[in-house]
């Protein structure tokens, strides 16, 4: 696919139903609150995380105490050699994700298996088309990225796994990460250049380029603006920290509950619910 091809048909896809269709109800399918009423990120994150956000600082401690590799916001690609699979195969996948994340088969973030992303986007405004959400496979969104599906299947301690969409103008405001056990590698596939599109990791600012992959802790405060026409798209990868003991005792026992708890298990059924919508409109 060349640049300008796929630059059209981001411009034409951009957030529409599948062939042009009615998409299901955001609002349904994601749990989020209706049109205007308030959200509240505390209020709508699991009570898991509420609770143990208490008792974060302690185990990211912890954690952090017994890891292989830095605990620096921003960390070194080449300490991950995984990684170099994802860039030599990078325009394979950008084409996998414009065939499925930018034709309206990619879900509202709201209604994704990611208990910090419930409520900080607005609707409609960063989309998520899930591959593996908590240790969880998405079965039918695999068979439709087999080039993907074989690379990230390969990474160790795979965790989560998803195209990651962001409409233009989107600001994703101010967040951080569930548990210091996890760390986030993102992989460039479209970065729009009519602007700025760009992170901010604690106190570092960063930007993507496409075929190139960024890797940093996300339990940082961190936030995302894409002030361009474009759209931003990245395949978002989360990964299990390198650990000796007793940190990988703490971070397998806290993202063993995060992946029975009732939140991650009802993210899994809007995922398919919404799969499910897909499927009868394209049919």
């Amino acid at each position: 696919m060349t640049d300008m091809r796929l630059a059209q048909r981001v411009e034409m896809q951009g957030f529409s139903g599948p062939g042009g269709g009615r998409v299901p109800d955001l609002n349904v399918i994601s749990g989020a609150p209706a049109p205007g009423a308030a959200m509240k990120a505390d209020d709508n994150r699991p009570l898991l995380i509420r609770v143990g956000k208490h008792l974060r600082g302690l185990f990211d401690r912890l954690i952090a105490g017994s890891s292989l590799v830095s605990n620096d916001p921003v960390l070194d690609v080449r300490e991950f050699p995984w990684t170099q699979a994802l860039r030599e195969n990078w325009t394979a996948i950008r084409d996998e994700a414009c065939a499925v994340a930018l034709t309206g088969h990619a879900a509202p973030s709201l209604a994704t298996i990611s208990p910090d992303h419930r409520s900080i986007a607005e609707v409609d405004k960063w989309r998520s088309f899930f591959l593996w959400g908590y240790g969880y496979p998405i079965p039918d969104n695999l068979a439709d990225c087999p080039r993907t599906r074989a690379v990230i299947e390969a990474i160790p301690g795979l965790n989560t796994a998803f195209f990651s969409i962001l409409a233009p103008g989107t600001h994703i405001p101010d967040h951080r990460g569930v548990s210091k056990g996890l760390i986030t590698c993102h992989l460039g596939l479209i970065v729009p250049r009519d602007g700025d599109v760009r992170m901010r990791v604690d106190d570092r600012v960063v930007r993507w380029a496409e075929g190139e992959t960024l890797v940093f802790d996300d339990t940082y405060r961190h936030e995302v603006w894409n002030e361009t026409a474009g759209t931003r798209v990245v395949l978002l990868i989360q990964f299990e920290r390198p650990l000796r003991q007793p940190g990988k005792w703490f971070a397998d026992l806290f993202l063993g509950f995060v992946k029975r708890s009732a939140f991650v298990q009802e993210a899994r059924e809007n995922v398919a619910t919404w799969n499910k919508a897909v499927k009868q409109l394209d049919g």
